[in-house]
């Protein structure tokens, strides 16, 4: 099936930069090829890893000029190239996020996709929610439960946790009987993280600390986590920041407890506690997202949450209009919002 669109408007970025340098232009629109779907975007959910990927901190370059970007989006199939049978015109879908977004990057109106690329979107759910649901949602549920074991009673600490993974992390450890324990920078997020969920809260850089990097006090941080678990330590930590302050995690184990590091905010080398032993785990989402049976295990997991409710994406946020977008990646950069940034684009 092919289409009759030659062009369509998406995102490009053709130099390193802030915010910026996202520019809103109209690119080739091929009809989808062999294995391939044709996507019309009604909806973008933001990541950090697009702001790394548009600053040329992220771990593997764009290729300038006229990179794409973006990982997330929901919408709905307009045509389908030979061999598709999974998906056809009509159907509601979202980006798998397990591709290189500098080549196909979803900041757009309609975008060609491999037909791996794409999965079904979970019936009811509105565009809005669904692009702010598959990323996070599988970074939380890959990292904490499929790599790190998380499981009915453990305590993890889930650092950065206002963020759209972080919010995902304490309704999927809430979801499999785990006691999460949110950190968060300042004091003023800490109301709304209890009310989302979190048992505890700590408040790692207190009114009047200066601007220490991951942990502020980490001291205090590893005292609370032992204070909370009646001194035996943590069972899990869920980390996006890395840095030296990840050893001060590390510490803050019960013997033999586990470390997941899915991120590295804070781009100075990472260092290791030495309150052995412990397991640490590098989690790479899209090489889970790439395998059909850690598709299906998420799909089958944040579906069954969304039908239950047990799972409700935190939105911060939500732009209208490509145009919106630079304003859309400022706010994520402030670190002043809650949850997850939409930017709407179709009906």
């Amino acid at each position: 099936m092919t289409t009759t669109d030659v062009t369509t408007r998406a995102v490009l970025f053709h130099e390193l930069g802030g915010p910026e340098v996202l520019k809103v232009t109209e690119v080739p629109l091929p009809a989808p090829g062999p294995g391939e779907v044709l996507v019309r975007v009604q909806a973008i959910g933001l990541n950090r890893a697009e702001a790394l990927f548009r600053a040329g901190t992220y771990y593997y370059p764009p290729t300038l000029p006229g990179s794409r970007l973006g990982y997330e989006a929901a919408g709905v199939v307009e045509a389908v190239g030979a061999g598709v049978t999974a998906y056809a015109p009509g159907d509601p879908v979202m980006a798998a996020a397990n591709f290189d977004f500098g080549v196909h990057g979803v900041y757009a109106e309609r975008v060609v996709l491999p037909e791996e690329y794409v999965v079904a979107r979970p019936e009811g759910v509105d565009a809005v929610t669904a692009a702010a649901v598959w990323l996070t949602y599988f970074t939380a549920y890959g990292g904490m439960v499929l790599t790190g074991g998380l499981g009915p009673g453990d305590h993890v600490v889930i650092t950065g946790a206002s963020s759209g993974v972080g919010t995902a992390a304490i309704q999927t450890a809430l979801r499999v009987g785990a006691v999460p324990i949110a950190t968060t920078r300042r004091e003023g997020k800490r109301k709304r993280l209890l009310e989302l969920g979190a048992a505890h809260v700590i408040v790692t850089e207190p009114e009047g600390a200066g601007d220490g990097g991951q942990a502020g006090d980490a001291g205090d941080l590893v005292a609370e986590v032992r204070r909370i678990t009646g001194g035996a330590g943590a069972d899990l930590v869920f980390d996006a920041i890395g840095g030296p302050g990840f050893a001060r995690l590390g510490d803050a184990l019960r013997p033999g407890g586990t470390a997941v590091l899915y991120g590295w905010l804070d781009l100075r080398p990472t260092a290791l506690s030495m309150n052995w032993p412990q397991t640490v785990h590098t989690y790479a989402n899209g090489v889970l997202a790439r395998t059909e049976e850690g598709r299906r295990r998420a799909a089958g997991f944040i579906g069954s949450g969304l039908r239950d409710g047990s799972l409700a994406p935190v939105i911060a946020e939500t732009f209208d209009g490509l145009e919106r977008i630079a304003d859309a990646h400022r706010l994520m950069e402030s670190d002043a919002h809650l949850g997850k940034i939409v930017v709407r684009v179709g009906s």
